[in-house]
Order: C-alpha cells, then structure tokens, then sequence
C-alpha cells in the first residue's frame, strides 16, 4: 500500500495465481492505484484484499482434489458421435 501499511505473509503461489495469463492480485490492485483513482484505498478494499488471498489460498490448497475429480470426470464422459 505504502511505506508504512503493506500486505505480509502473502504466499508466493498466492501472489502470483493468474487467470487468463494475469495475476489475480497484482491485477485488482493496479486498477485501484492512488494515480489513477485519485484516492487511497478504503478501509472496505484493503479488506477485501486480504479476503482475496485467502480464497485464493483455498482455491490452491483443494487444487490436487479438483484435478483428481477432473480427471475421473474426463473418462467417464461419453464420447459423442455426429
């Protein structure tokens, strides 16, 4: 955020998760810059940043059950002909 306040302890694969060859978090806080908002951040949207890293931490951490069940999905797919 700043010299003073900043986010600490974000993990790594956190910070950097990406969606559509861009980093989530990077992401949300580049549209919410002091120069382009003219504003610092609220109080609500520093919140939710943190809120964001730990959804994303859940997402990664049920990641190897969602590539599991993908996977059995996959071959029991019916394999549909024209």
């Amino acid at each position: 955020m700043n010299d003073v306040a900043y986010w600490k302890n974000v993990p790594v694969r956190v910070w950097e998760f990406a969606i559509g060859g861009y980093q989530v978090m990077k992401k949300w806080l580049s549209y919410r810059e002091l120069k382009l908002l003219g504003r610092a951040l609220t109080k609500d949207e520093v919140r939710y940043v943190s809120e964001m890293a730990r959804r994303i931490a859940a997402i990664l951490l049920l990641e190897p059950a969602l590539d599991e069940n993908y996977a059995k999905v996959k071959q029991s797919t019916f394999a549909w002909k024209p």
